[in-house]
């Protein structure tokens, strides 16, 4: 009975350790961490029964069966990627399905895909949103987010998270901050808004999108890092996810810390307003997602080239 194939994502992380003589390169190449890399050639190892690499005190070297290996996967990968491209170069209209957060999508991906579009008109995008392309706290659980990628069930995600995905490529899209934002009219009046110690008078919005409680900045790290005593940082109401929350801060419901830049379209249209300046970085940032084993199709580079270059 012949040999089960290993997994093709062993045996291009094996081609690239082969080829660099590094694990530490090969991780770089494929954007995951040294350590994925060194679990991926463990398990072909495991598979084919033989030891690939001779780790030694400052080098890596290949074994007899990983020199008679190389030859034959790095001809079969270029196989495979000649024979993607040659189908794509036949299918002039090539399809790109992309899945982001719902508040990213709406707060800043689409006023700017027209520029896509007419950049690209022989792309076909279809986009789509999903919650759980926040990182969950536990990583077991943001491996299970990832399904609908392993799967082939989306090119590519804008997740919001870490940024570290084994066997992904993951590209930084945007750091971001929690900023105080409110309705303009909440700097008129009696109790407008002068100094930070002033949000006693207004009501707090807490925006309770699925990110890990040790991940999200919330009002109570935004009071102490202003300094501001006398304020409830519990008290208003709670909304399940970010564009609830800043729609009742822009009707005057009252302050909602939003992520800039997902807010600045609306500072600079002036439906908000910040009345303070203190940012607080996010530990969480936006990053372009997919796997390595298909980043560089013709119409998913050209995608991540112009959303890098969009920021």
């Amino acid at each position: 009975m012949p040999r089960s194939m290993p997994p093709l994502a062993s045996l291009r992380v094996f081609e690239a350790a082969a080829r660099h003589l590094s694990f530490k390169q090969a991780a770089e190449e494929l954007h995951v961490t040294p350590a994925a890399v060194s679990q991926q050639i463990k398990a072909l190892e495991a598979h084919l029964g033989v030891s690939l690499f001779r780790r030694l005190t400052r080098a890596l070297a290949l074994t007899t069966a990983g020199e008679r290996l190389l030859p034959g996967v790095s001809e079969g990968l270029a196989r495979l990627a000649a024979a993607v491209e040659s189908v794509g170069a036949q299918n002039p209209s090539r399809q790109l399905r992309v899945t982001v957060p719902p508040a990213f999508a709406g707060r800043w991906l689409v006023h700017r895909l027209q520029r896509f579009t007419e950049a690209h008109p022989d792309i076909d995008l279809v986009l789509g949103t999903e919650p759980n392309t926040v990182d969950a706290p536990e990583l077991e659980d943001v491996e299970s987010d990832l399904v609908s990628l392993r799967d082939g069930l989306t090119d590519v995600e804008v997740r919001f998270g870490r940024g570290t995905y084994p066997g992904m490529r993951s590209d930084l899209l945007m750091e971001v901050a929690y900023v105080p934002v409110c309705h303009p009219d909440l700097l008129k009046g009696p109790r407008r808004l002068k100094q930070a110690a002033d949000l006693r008078f207004h009501t707090l919005l807490h925006d309770d999108t699925a990110v890990g409680r040790s991940e999200r900045v919330s009002w109570l790290d935004w009071l102490r890092a202003a300094k501001v005593s006398g304020v409830d940082p519990t008290r208003g109401p709670h909304f399940s996810n970010s564009s609830l929350a800043l729609e009742a801060a822009m009707d005057g419901m009252g302050v909602v810390l939003g992520l800039d830049p997902m807010v600045r379209r609306d500072i600079e249209a002036g439906r908000l307003v910040r009345p303070f300046d203190l940012a607080i970085p996010s530990r969480y940032a936006y990053y372009l997602v997919c796997p390595v084993t298909t980043a560089e199709r013709p119409a998913l580079a050209q995608f991540r080239h112009w959303l890098l270059a969009a920021r």
